[in-house]
């Protein structure tokens, strides 16, 4: 701010530097002085294990961009995949690097959920995780220097978590885009009566998706992609579908290099960054 001296023999004052003389031909002279000071852009920054629960593998990687400011830098969240009882964000490491080229001006949480067992089931408490996951960065917002803003792009089982979280647990609208790479069918001995599918979620609230899957996949039946295509075209949701000569996501360099290509394209149209 600028600190203005004021002359009081005037009772006047100006933001700028002026001379004036008194009756006694006094020189009195104001001094500005300017305490703006310019910073310099923030720089790079990686977490690891970033707390967020009291178990230890409620823990995220976050991954800060260069430059980023609280009013345009906005949030991709990977979530893996395993079948909701295995996996762990190491094994998405490789599309962190991918996003980094592609969207480098977005920041980056790659985020662990406490896996299902027999005591510890995987429906709701994984849907939570990602909730707590959203809701500590979202707190931590102006500290980060990130404007609370997210997609989710979840792998296998991720994809699911990700899907349920959008339509049932995003009551804010703080996710802006899903994407699906094979969302994964539910584990043996699910009561089917009960679980919480994606595809029967669906509501105002659910975000554009974009679906990636395997036409021979032996784990998630290809079924799974078309029901939930059709219930996304049937309630008027942007979405995007690709189904590839393939099984459950061992795609050829060419099919992947079109996710990354696609994923990259909804990422700028539906989480954009303003220049």
């Amino acid at each position: 701010m600028k600190k203005i001296l004021y002359i009081l023999t005037i009772g006047l004052f100006l933001n700028v530097s002026f001379i004036s003389c008194d009756s006694d031909d006094t020189v009195i002279e104001e001094e500005v002085i300017d305490d703006d000071t310019t910073t310099d852009p923030l720089v790079a920054t990686i977490q690891l294990d970033v707390p967020y629960g009291a178990d230890p593998q409620q823990v995220y990687d976050l991954y800060l961009p260069e430059g980023r400011t609280d009013e345009k830098t906005k949030v991709l969240i990977l979530v893996h995949g395993g079948g909701w009882i295995e996996g762990d964000k190491a094994d998405v490491n490789e599309i962190i690097t991918l996003m980094q080229v592609n969207n480098p001006n977005h920041a980056i949480v790659n985020m662990n959920y406490k896996l299902a067992t027999l005591s510890y089931p995987a429906f709701p408490n994984q849907f939570l995780d990602l909730d707590a996951v959203i809701n500590q960065v979202t707190s931590q917002s102006e500290t980060l220097h990130i404007l609370p803003e997210f997609g989710l792009i979840g792998l296998s089982a991720g994809a699911h978590i990700s899907l349920q979280y959008d339509s049932v647990y995003d009551t804010d609208n703080q996710v802006k885009f899903v994407c699906d790479i094979v969302e994964s069918a539910y584990p043996a001995g699910t009561d089917l009566a009960v679980a919480l599918s994606p595809a029967l979620q669906l509501n105002a609230n659910t975000s554009p998706t974009v679906l990636f899957y395997g036409n021979i996949d032996k784990l998630v039946p290809l079924t799974n992609g078309n029901t939930l295509k059709n219930n996304l075209e049937t309630a008027g949701i942007a979405h995007q579908y690709t189904v590839y000569d393939g099984g459950h996501g061992n795609w050829t360099e060419t099919q992947y290099a079109d996710v990354e290509n696609k994923i990259s394209v909804y990422i700028d149209t539906y989480l954009g960054i303003e220049n």
